[in-house]
């Protein structure tokens, strides 16, 4: 079998027949190379939300399994029209569907995680022809009904199957030409890396960063998977995410993210007892929330508050569920805040480097931007902040450490 290279491209890429075109462009150049090539595509932009409304207009809450079935026809679109358009320029291929590889997945639907991959089957199709064109996105279950892997599955569709097939390389195109040191639509001074490393990358998607699903991050890291984000619609190389090395490990930051889908929860007056903690997170991860940081103040005449942060959307219900269990947990005053977000500085340097926090807390300071909260990790620091201030402090940080780590 010759080298294998798996594309992936985006809901932008495919919008319309002219940026189809632009798509079979990048395709030809590695088969030019003799390179068998696996093209995953996403749906056409916009098309996923078009569904997603239609199944609100016949229902308020449509089953979760049927509306798998809709909005992974979006998918299934793009690469029956893409197939139609490559044949007719002589390029031996043909569409496959998630189901047809297949590639398995749990029955979580709407949020499926892949489970295995038929690399054999896959083989042996790409032995009969130079381009498989796979729908991203989808899978099936063990009883054989269609799965989604939710928002930004087609990277994770891409990155395992190269996984499976020990592909050459997985390019994920989209309409940025890179991976930026911070988003450059809220700082002009954002540079494009030429390469970050898989656990920079992760704490990238986690704050919210939406150049890669964090789950296919997740799996090239497993997998040592080397994936390449590039421009759709440019020759430019863009940036490698992969193992980290000593120049990555020479700078002390490789980016600054920030996360406005937050929302602050405090239990004032919480009883200070062994005990009392996984009462409150305990039934919160019964119902899958994600909470992310907490703080507990120090005790007071054998009372405590404890704050914690959840996704924004996920605030009704999770107040909801305090209320539930107050008299079991037996707090005073439930208080809550929409208007936070998390600002974070991200480097696989810093488990070298000290200093990074004081020089972040100045810098924050210096800008009077009050920090409600903080976690770190070996490579990450983040603070909560008010969320009116989430542009002025990804500037002033992003200034602060930029002259340090442009990697390239």
């Amino acid at each position: 079998m010759k080298n294998i290279v798996v594309q992936k491209f985006g809901g932008t890429s495919v919008r319309n027949l002219e940026c189809m075109r632009q798509v079979l462009n990048n395709v030809r150049r590695p088969l030019a190379n003799g390179d068998k090539v696996i093209v995953v595509l996403s749906a056409m932009a916009g098309e996923t939300n078009r569904l997603l409304a239609l199944a609100k207009e016949w229902s308020p809450a449509p089953d979760v399994a049927e509306l798998d079935s809709l909005v992974s026809t979006g998918e299934q679109i793009s690469v029956a029209l893409f197939a139609i358009m490559a044949k007719d320029e002589g390029i031996n291929c043909r569409s496959v569907l998630g189901f047809q590889v297949p590639i398995a997945t749990n029955d979580s639907h709407g949020k499926a995680r892949i489970e295995s991959i038929d690399s054999e089957k896959l083989v042996a199709m790409l032995e009969e022809y130079d381009v498989l064109v796979v729908a991203g996105f989808q899978g099936v279950d063990d009883h054989g009904r269609i799965t989604t892997l939710g928002r930004g599955g087609s990277d994770t569709s891409a990155v395992a199957v190269a996984a499976a097939l020990n592909a050459q390389i997985c390019e994920i195109y989209t309409d940025v030409p890179g991976v930026f040191t911070t988003d450059p639509n809220m700082c002009s001074e954002a540079r494009k890396l030429d390469r970050i490393s898989y656990d920079e990358m992760l704490e990238m998607a986690s704050m919210g960063a939406k150049v890669l699903q964090i789950r296919s991050v997740e799996f090239a890291k497993k997998y040592n998977v080397i994936v390449h984000v590039r421009s759709t619609f440019s020759d430019e190389p863009g940036t490698l995410v992969t193992q980290e090395d000593t120049v990555m490990e020479s700078v002390k930051v490789a980016g600054v993210a920030y996360d406005k889908d937050q929302a602050q929860v405090t239990l004032v007056g919480v009883v200070d007892e062994p005990g009392v903690c996984a009462s409150i997170f305990t039934p919160i991860a019964e119902k899958k929330i994600l909470v992310d940081m907490i703080v507990q103040n120090p005790s007071r005449e054998g009372l405590t508050d404890i704050t914690f942060t959840v996704p924004r959307a996920d605030l009704d219900a999770t107040l909801k569920l305090m209320e539930g269990l107050k008299s079991e947990i037996g707090f005073k005053a439930l208080l809550s805040d929409k208007e936070v977000a998390k600002v974070s500085v991200i480097g696989v340097g810093m488990r070298n480097h000290s200093g990074v926090a004081a020089q972040a807390f100045r810098a924050m300071r210096d800008e009077n931007i009050n920090i409600l909260m903080i976690s770190t990790s070996e490579i990450k620091l983040t603070c909560l902040i008010e969320d009116k201030y989430t542009e002025l402090a990804v500037r002033t940080l992003h200034q602060t450490f930029v002259g340090q780590h442009i990697v390239g």
